[in-house]
C-alpha cells in the first residue's frame, strides 16, 4: 500500500469485500457484532434482525445505514489508527475581528474544553456570533497538530459554514462532505461535515465540534449519537452548539455531568425579537382559493414599502405552489420565490435572496436555521401544525434581527389555535432576553 491508499483508512471505517482483504494491509473489523438473529450493525450501532435483512446464501446487511453504502456480510471494514499527519505550529487563523466581553468569555470557554479534553455545551442564543466564538480554539487546535471537525444535521448549514472557515482559515485545506456535495473525501486536517458522514469514521477527531445538536435528525438520533461518540478519539474534545438545548443535554448540565458555557445575548447587545401570535381560521383553505388572510395581506403590505426582505414557513411542501400563486395573484409586482429541502435549486435560490434579487422565500423547516439573511422579516403560517416544533419556532424567530444595522425585526405566528408548543417558544424568548439582560 502507497501512503495515498493508507490515507483513505486513518480514523475511517472502509467497507472491503472479503475477497480483497488481502490487497490492503489495514485492521479488519467483522460489520456486525453477535451471533443470535439480533446482532448489531458494527457502522451504525443499530440492532438488527438478521432474518429481516437477508441477502442470498445466509447473507445480509444493515438496512438503517444503507444510504451510506451497503454494509453486509459480503464485507469488512478496514481501518487504520489516526496517526495526525499534520504540520505543528503552523499559525491558521486570519480573522481580525473582535469579539465582544461575553463572547470572549465563551471562546476561552472552548479554549479550555480543548486544552484539557473537556466535553463542553455552548449554549447561545440564535444570532450570538458562535461561530466566531470557535476561531481561536480551533487555530489552537491546529497549531498543535490536531484533526478537527465541525459537524452539522443540515446540509444547509455545512455549506454555510464552509466558506467561513475557508475565509478565516486559508492556508489549512478543508474537506467538505455531505450527501450533496461535489468534494469526494481526502485525509484532512479539518473536516466539514453531516453529522451522517460521521458514520464513516472511527477514533478520527481529537476535537469534535457539533452544531445545532437539537436540529432534525440528529436530536434523539441513537445512529448519531452513536457515530459522534466513536468519531472522536477516547481523549479527544466534544462540543455541543445549540440555542435551544433537548432534555437530555439539560440534564447533564443542570447536574454538572457536562461542563456548560452561556451566552444569552447578541452580539450587538440588543434582545431577540419576541414573536407575535395571529389567530387565523382555515388559512389552508384561504389560500386555496386564492385569498389572502388577514394577516398575511398586512404583513406583506409591510414589507414591500419598508424594503425588507421577508421568509414565509409554511407545514407542508404542498403549501408552498399554492401560497406563492396565491401572493402573486393578490399582490402586484412581487418577486418571490418556494425553497424546500428536494429542491435542487435550493442553494441558487438562496444566493438570490443574498443578492436582494427576490423580495423573499416561501420556506419549510430546511431554513429555520444555518442561513443569515440581514435585516428580514418572518411570517409563520400553521405555526400550531406539529411540524413547527418549540424549538423549531424559537430557530425561525431567531432569523430576524441578527444585523446591527437592523437589530429589531417581525416575527409573526399565524395559527388556527394558540398551543402549548407556540407559548413555549414565545416564552423561551422572553426568558433568555430576560436573563440575557439582568444577569
Amino acid at each position: 500500500m502507497d501512503e495515498f491508499e493508507k490515507k483513505q483508512f486513518y480514523g475511517r471505517l472502509v467497507p472491503i469485500l472479503c475477497g480483497d482483504v488481502q490487497r490492503y494491509n489495514v485492521q479488519y473489523l467483522q460489520p456486525f457484532k453477535g451471533n443470535n438473529p439480533n446482532v448489531i450493525c458494527e457502522r451504525c450501532g443499530t440492532w438488527l434482525n438478521r432474518r429481516v435483512a437477508i441477502l442470498p446464501n445466509q447473507q445480509f446487511y444493515c438496512r438503517n445505514c444503507i444510504n451510506l453504502g451497503r454494509i453486509s456480510t459480503l464485507v469488512k471494514l478496514g481501518t487504520l489508527p489516526e496517526p495526525n499527519l499534520f504540520k505543528i505550529g503552523v499559525d491558521y487563523l486570519t480573522w481580525d475581528g473582535k469579539l465582544t466581553l461575553d463572547q470572549r468569555r465563551c471562546a476561552d470557554d472552548v479554549v479550555e474544553a480543548i486544552k484539557s479534553n473537556e466535553t463542553l455545551l455552548l449554549w447561545a442564543v440564535t444570532g450570538a456570533g458562535k461561530t466566531e466564538m470557535l476561531f481561536e480554539g480551533i487555530d489552537l487546535a491546529l497549531k498543535q497538530g490536531l484533526r478537527v471537525c465541525v459537524a452539522s444535521p443540515r446540509l444547509d448549514v455545512c455549506n454555510e459554514l464552509y466558506p467561513r472557515f475557508q475565509e478565516v482559515f486559508p492556508a489549512s485545506r478543508i474537506c467538505l462532505l455531505h450527501g450533496e456535495s461535489e468534494m469526494t473525501y481526502e485525509y484532512a486536517q479539518f473536516t466539514i461535515c453531516s453529522t451522517h458522514q460521521l458514520l464513516r469514521f472511527r477514533n478520527a477527531f481529537d476535537v469534535l465540534i457539533v452544531d445545532e445538536v437539537d436540529a432534525f435528525p440528529y436530536a434523539g438520533n441513537p445512529q448519531l449519537i452513536y457515530a459522534t461518540k466513536n468519531a472522536k478519539k477516547d481523549d479527544g474534545t466534544l462540543i455541543y452548539l445549540t440555542a435551544t438545548p433537548g432534555k437530555s443535554l439539560l440534564k447533564q448540565s443542570k447536574v454538572g455531568a457536562i461542563r456548560t458555557s452561556y451566552l444569552l445575548k447578541r452580539y450587538h447587545g440588543n434582545p431577540l425579537p419576541v414573536p407575535i401570535w395571529k389567530i387565523q381560521y382555515g388559512w389552508r383553505k384561504l389560500v386555496k382559493r386564492r385569498k389572502l388572510s388577514r394577516y398575511l395581506r398586512l404583513f406583506l403590505n409591510k414589507q414591500l414599502p419598508e424594503k425588507h426582505q421577508f421568509l414565509i414557513f409554511v407545514p407542508k411542501i404542498t403549501d408552498l405552489e399554492l401560497v406563492k400563486d396565491c401572493i402573486e395573484k393578490n399582490i402586484n409586482e412581487i418577486k418571490i420565490d418556494t425553497v424546500c429541502s428536494n429542491d435542487p435549486k435550493r442553494t441558487r435560490k438562496v444566493q438570490k435572496m443574498r443578492n436582494g434579487e427576490v423580495d423573499g422565500l416561501i420556506t419549510t423547516t430546511i431554513l429555520e436555521r444555518g442561513v443569515t439573511f440581514p435585516e428580514i422579516d418572518v411570517m409563520v403560517l400553521g405555526a400550531d401544525d406539529p411540524i413547527f416544533s418549540m424549538a423549531a419556532l424559537v430557530q425561525i424567530a431567531g432569523r430576524v434581527g441578527r444585523s446591527s444595522r437592523r437589530p429589531s425585526g417581525r416575527v409573526w405566528f399565524e395559527c388556527n389555535q394558540l398551543t402549548r408548543g407556540i407559548l413555549k417558544a414565545i416564552n423561551t424568548i422572553k426568558y433568555m432576553n430576560k436573563k440575557g439582560f439582568t444577569e
